[in-house]
């Protein structure tokens, strides 16, 4: 039995087109290769259940009367398994396969992991000076013979065939090593992080931290696959590497199954825990704040400034903001719907050369004439304008952690106040009975500003209001 490092499954899949989450696997193929010679081999049609597009059956030859009575994937799922255990997947542009064969077996409430090796990259690294890499310009290059090209198991073999002269290459052993490993050499991982727990990290949407010998956490992130981005933070040439490798001795994480969630609860962590290697982004994404104060003459004033220890010490915070012009344009709007003075509103400066109080927009609070109570009656309306990031309630709905569950974030009186799961089954939809699911959060403007961000960048994100 050869050792599991030198076991490669190397792997070709036909589909109904390029997308994973729509499109479904019609061919399988899988060889079993030790490094000098095939072990094993797989190969069947599989029914999508649904049609083949005329023009990807042009392309395969697949129709949908060949895949009719083939077996479903489920059916093939456990063999999949079973071949490719304490294998690594190899493909030639691994990602495309792998994602696929991912998921169809999250649409089986089962998670599919494998090491990962692609050849394109290998066959870059390997043969370089190439015009292309594609799979059909290096069979053409090293004569590779192929019968039928865009079946799977052809291209399989074809794809064994370069995976074995990149190996047989001085160097080809190591090299494949080091891809697998994203650039990782065991000896420069810290002392208590192996390259095999990297490997079993879970290659999903979450939060991770990063722990010293004392336990306590010093480095907080987030990442829509968090095998890789820890991978990542061990591979680099830079200081943040040199930190990562010197400091740190355990690693756990939070699986999410949302990108908003992830993102809020890292940003909450971070608030939280305060770790050391976070220290540079904590005020980084949302660099200026609005405050209020009550200047001598006992007028309700706003202004705006930009983050630090210092300037934030003893302000009264109403919200952050990613911009000097964010910060201004709120501002403005709260000074227009409470017909605030824009001098103290932090807007302009000199109040005897007012623009607007000349014009007749301002009665001239500033230089005190206007009633000082009917003008804080405004100001205190102001302050919750600008204190409130949402004009209504609702939920956001995400992905849950599984297929069981939905993912919930929860807006309400104007603020993010936490997320939480609930279970599909649940079926209702009994705002009561959400809100019980929901971990609430303490205050933070800047989780309000990671949901506004969210909602511009994602306008049909669905979301049910009450």
């Amino acid at each position: 039995m050869p050792k599991k490092e030198t076991l490669y499954a190397v792997i070709d899949i036909e589909t109904t087109g390029g997308m994973p989450n729509r499109d479904r696997i019609t061919e399988i193929a899988i060889v079993l290769f030790d490094g000098k010679g095939i072990i094993d081999t797989f190969e069947t049609l599989i029914n999508p259940e649904r049609s083949i597009p005329p023009e990807i059956t042009r392309i395969t030859g697949i129709t949908d009367h060949m895949v009719q009575d083939a077996p479903k994937f489920y059916e093939v799922a456990k063999q999949i398994v079973t071949m490719t255990e304490n294998a690594i997947f190899v493909a030639h542009n691994v990602r495309f396969d792998y994602r696929f064969i991912r998921e169809e077996f999250a649409a089986l409430g089962y998670t599919y992991t494998r090491k990962q090796l692609c050849t394109v990259v290998l066959s870059r690294k390997s043969f370089p000076g190439l015009r292309s890499y594609s799979l059909g310009n290096l069979i053409r290059h090293f004569g590779i013979s192929v019968e039928n090209r865009h079946r799977a198991m052809d291209d399989a073999l074809a794809t064994v065939d370069i995976l074995g002269r990149a190996l047989a290459l001085t160097e080809g052993t190591q090299r494949t090593k080091r891809l697998i490993n994203a650039g990782i050499e065991a000896s420069h991982l810290p002392k208590d992080i192996s390259l095999e727990r990297l490997h079993s990290l879970p290659e999903t949407i979450g939060v991770y931290y990063m722990y010293n010998v004392y336990g306590q956490v010093i480095y907080v992130g987030k990442s829509i696959n968090i095998r890789k981005r820890l991978m990542q933070h061990f591979g680099g040439i830079d200081a943040k590497t040199d930190k990562f490798i010197s400091k740190v001795a355990d690693i756990t994480y939070t699986e999410t199954g949302s990108e908003l969630i992830s993102l809020l609860l890292e940003s909450k962590e971070i608030k939280l825990l305060q770790p050391e290697i976070n220290k540079a982004q904590r005020t980084q994404q949302y660099p200026y704040f609005v405050y209020h104060y009550v200047n001598e003459d006992g007028y309700i004033c706003f202004n705006f400034d930009k983050s630090s220890v210092k300037t934030r010490k003893g302000k009264s915070i109403l919200n952050h903001y990613s911009s000097k012009q964010s910060a201004r344009g709120h501002l403005h709007f709260a000074s227009s719907a409470c017909q605030l003075c824009q001098c103290l509103m932090g807007l302009h400066d000199h109040p005897e050369s007012c623009f607007y109080r000349q014009t007749g927009q301002c009665e001239g609070a500033a230089i005190q004439l206007v009633d000082k109570d009917t003008y804080n009656e405004n100001a205190e309306i102001a302050i919750e304008i600008l204190n409130k990031a949402f004009k209504e309630n609702f939920f956001i709905i995400t992905e849950g952690r599984n297929l069981d569950e939905t993912g919930l974030v929860l807006v309400e009186n104007g603020h993010f106040q936490g997320f939480g799961y609930i279970p599909n089954e649940n079926g209702t939809k009994d705002i009561e009975e959400w809100k019980e699911a929901i971990e609430y959060m303490p205050p933070n403007p800047e989780l309000n500003q990671i949901i506004l961000q969210w909602l511009e960048k994602h306008p049909n994100s669905k979301r049910i209001y009450f």
